[in-house]
């Protein structure tokens, strides 16, 4: 069994995302006349400050994620985005692909006495769900005693909009520990991307 911390990685991101949503919601206004190698970070300020945020769906960003399944649970909540997602019903972690064993995140917070019965938590599921395999059960059967804490990594894809949208709610004080973790993550690599779209959104902690 290996222990992990969550991460975050871009895949994807458009091309010169602020520039683009800019020559985009500039048609609204017929203002193209206005555009400049600097004018983008101001007209997205601007559109923000307005509400008119449908125009940020005009540029997007695909990021992997590597949380437990608790976090998984929540980001697909958010519907207008795509997902692909590891599926324990076609993984066997018994196999020499996965070193034989799972792989889990453990949840922050926990004092001396918690860590020790998680660990033994997370190593009756390993130890289960092995020798459940041995015994001639499939890995989507077996996938049943798989603790909250397995390791799944998510491809997401959403538009900027939507980004802001889940950055909002959770990196939120009222959002699960272990999401804030992750989209703070997150948001870090989309602000370091895209300054004028996420860095008035402030972190929760």
């Amino acid at each position: 069994m290996k222990i992990i911390k969550p991460s975050v990685e871009l895949l994807w991101i458009t091309p010169n995302a602020e520039k683009m949503i800019e020559r985009a919601g500039r048609v609204c206004y017929k203002s193209e006349d206005l555009i400049t190698e600097e004018s983008s970070a101001k007209f997205i300020q601007n559109i923000i400050k307005r509400g008119h945020e449908a125009v940020l769906e005009h540029a997007s960003a695909s990021l992997l994620l590597v949380c437990d399944r608790g976090v998984l649970a929540e980001l697909t909540r958010h519907r207008l985005a795509s997902y692909c997602v590891e599926s324990t019903r076609f993984c066997n972690y018994s196999k020499d692909k996965f070193e034989n064993g799972i792989t889990v995140i453990r949840p922050p917070n926990l004092n001396e006495e918690a860590k020790k019965y998680w660990l033994l938590s997370v190593a009756q599921a390993e130890l289960s769900y092995i020798f459940m395999i041995k015994s001639g059960v499939s890995a989507e059967i077996a996938r049943s005693v798989l603790p909250n804490s397995l390791k799944t990594e998510i491809v997401c894809t959403a538009n900027m909009r939507e980004w802001r949208h889940i950055f909002k709610l959770r990196t939120s004080k009222f959002a699960h520990p272990q999401i804030i973790e992750v989209m703070n993550i997150a948001k870090e690599i989309l602000k370091k991307e895209c300054p004028n779209l996420f860095g008035d959104i402030n972190e929760s902690n």
